[in-house]
Formats: structure tokens, sequence, C-alpha cells
């Protein structure tokens, strides 16, 4: 430990600090409102239920429901279904919001600031609003709605959100590297491919998570365009009996594997920025 590090331990706390709990209590309980929902959902897809429906009464310990997973009928293919809608609408929005996004952040160009209030409007408008107009448009052409109609709007509200995020990546770095890249004789491709995508690689990543929570989560939207295919949230909400505990367990797996996620993209900015 440095001497300033010994000095800074040492150093009482600020006497006006200690009178204003006010700004720990409101943090400690937007953490509980946060994590209370999570924990319960993971801690309970342990616990056995005697009728096969989620019970909030301790019986005991198993992991029977994570083993039986596909067992129940509709439920893993509603996973699964909205698992691949999520990953392919998140890839195909991040295709589509990385050039709009560079070209939005680096470019001036004629229709710059309607595009961009575009995608703010797209971010504001309600979901039911959004999902009316979508159904309203498909029926107007005569396509059926199914799964190709959830992923066509799935990726529609993803890519605002995907440009947001890029531009906010873009410009927190500035363009000293790309135009250092450009004088000492690189391409324009290959300064795109060596410095300028490396430098968007965290932002990148972040904004394909985004998306994907969006897709997974989305039930507003996608209840207008589903048809009579059925994703995961669409089959939770159509349980009228009680839910099965496998909901929980693939809720614990959601999470489990956005929180490792995120994560490993903490871990690629830390090693980015050493």
């Amino acid at each position: 430990m440095t001497a300033a590090n010994r000095l800074a331990d040492a150093r009482p706390l600020n006497p006006r600090a200690r009178r204003r709990p006010l700004l720990p209590i409101i943090y400690w309980l937007v953490v509980a409102i946060t994590l209370v929902p999570i924990a319960v959902m993971v801690v309970y897809s342990f616990n056995v239920a005697p009728n096969h429906r989620i019970t909030y009464v301790w019986h005991g310990f198993t992991l029977n429901y994570y083993v039986h997973l596909a067992d129940l009928s509709g439920l893993w293919q509603a996973f699964v279904l909205s698992i691949v809608i999520a990953v392919v609408s998140g890839l195909i929005s991040v295709l589509i919001g990385t050039p709009l996004a560079l070209a939005l952040e680096r470019h001036r160009f004629w229709g710059r600031r309607l595009l961009t209030g575009i995608l703010f409007v797209d971010i504001a408008a309600p979901s039911i609003v959004v999902g009316a107009a979508a159904l309203s448009f498909f029926l107007s052409i005569g396509v059926h709605t199914g799964v190709v109609t959830i992923l066509l709007v799935h990726v529609t509200f993803n890519i605002a959100y995907v440009v947001v995020t890029l531009r906010a990546r873009l410009s927190g770095v500035g363009t000293a590297l790309e135009q250092a890249a450009a004088d000492l004789g690189a391409a324009p491709v290959n300064a795109f491919f060596r410095v300028t995508l490396p430098i968007m690689m965290p932002g990148i990543v972040a904004a394909f998570m985004l998306a994907l929570a969006m897709s997974i989560d989305d039930y507003v939207i996608t209840s207008f365009v589903a048809g009579s295919a059925t994703t995961f949230p669409l089959f939770v909400y159509g349980v009228k009996t009680g839910l099965p505990p496998q909901v929980l367990c693939m809720g614990t797996i959601i999470f489990a594997v956005g929180l490792l996620l995120a994560l490993l993209n903490g871990a690629l900015n830390r090693r980015g920025r050493a």
C-alpha cells in the first residue's frame, strides 16, 4: 500500500457526510429493489414444487427442474425460439447499426438530424404504439404474422439502441488514432479494420448484449406480430394455472449468461485500457 493510500485510509470522514445518511439509504434501496427479485428467482428455482407449480414455501433443494428443462411441452420450444430471435436480431442490428453510427458520428450529411430524431423517436415511442403500427403495416401489405415478422420488428427497435450505444463509444475516443493511421499511409479499409473496429469492439459487444436483452425481454410488441408463434415471454404470460418451476430455471440461466457476458465485456474493456 502506498503512502498516499495509507493517508487516504487514515483520513477521517467528512462530518457532513456522516450527517447525510439519505444518499446511502437511497443507494441500498435501489440495490435491493434491483437485486431482490433476481435473488428470489435464483433461490426458488432450486425449490421443490409439490404440484409442479411455483411455490414460495421452501420444500427442499433440488436440481430436478434443471435436469428436466425440456420435459415441459411448449416451454422449451418457446425458450429456444426467443434465444434464436434474440441472437439473430442482435447480429443483424449490429451489422446495420455499426456503419450507421459511424456515419452519424463522423460525417455531416443532409438528413443527419432527421435520422437522429427518428432513432430517438423509435426509442421513446410506447411499445403498444410500435406493436399496433407494425401489425397494421404487415396486414396492409399482406404479410402473415409469425417468426419472420417478430424478427423484423425486433431488428427495427434494436437498431436504435445499437446506434445510440456505438455513438456514445465513438464520441468518447475521438479520431486521433484514425488520423494517425491515415498519415502513415493506411488505406481507409485497412484503417477501419486495424484501428476503428478494435476501438469500437467493446461498444459493439455492449450494443449486441443490449439488443439481446431487449429482444428476449419484449412482450408487448411481440404479442402484436407473433401470430401462432410463441416466444418465452408469451408462453409465461399465457400460463393460467400457475407457473411451472422450469420458468424460474430458464430465467436463472438467462440471467447467468447475461452476467457472464457482462463480466467478459468488462474484462475486455480493462484489458484494452491496460
